[in-house]
């Protein structure tokens, strides 16, 4: 790679439904078994099943927030690859350079993937970005290939 290139990213509205698809009932049917629960007497259960519908209540807002509809102050806008260091800007306008232990992580079923590093402070940082979030799936694939240098 002799030039850096440029990847910016739009928000993933269809990732969004179908991640609020898969979360949402998950939560509700948590927190409904565990009011059932706390009225029937065992509290203990109770407490389990809302420190569970909590969590992936946790996970589920940052996914769809976060990665998804890139809402977050942290949510990664744009991407730019080099030729030693991969740097993202993120929502808030900062850009945060990935220098040092660059590391690809590819799922298997190619629709996203994550990138892990550590910034020019020292502080690892970390993230996922999906196939839904670039304009062109030739400029997704077309990424991926250029980041396999870092697994």
């Amino acid at each position: 790679m002799a030039k850096a290139d440029n990847y910016l990213l739009a928000s993933d509205n269809r990732g969004a439904t179908w991640d609020a698809l898969l979360y949402v009932p998950v939560v509700l049917l948590l927190a409904g078994y565990a009011a059932k629960t706390w009225y029937s007497g065992d509290q203990t259960m109770a407490y389990v099943l809302v420190f569970l519908a909590s969590f992936i209540f946790l996970i589920g807002a940052n996914r769809i927030l976060g990665t998804r509809l890139m809402l977050l102050p942290s949510s990664p806008r744009a991407l730019e690859l080099a030729k030693k260091s991969v740097a993202v800007t993120v929502k808030g306008g900062r850009r945060i350079e990935l220098v040092k232990e660059l590391r690809y992580f590819p799922d298997y079923a190619g629709k996203s993937f994550g990138l892990v590093g550590m910034d020019l402070s020292g502080k690892k940082r970390q993230f996922v970005f999906h196939r839904g979030q670039f304009p062109d799936e030739s400029d997704f694939k077309n990424l991926r290939s250029h980041l396999s240098v870092y697994k």
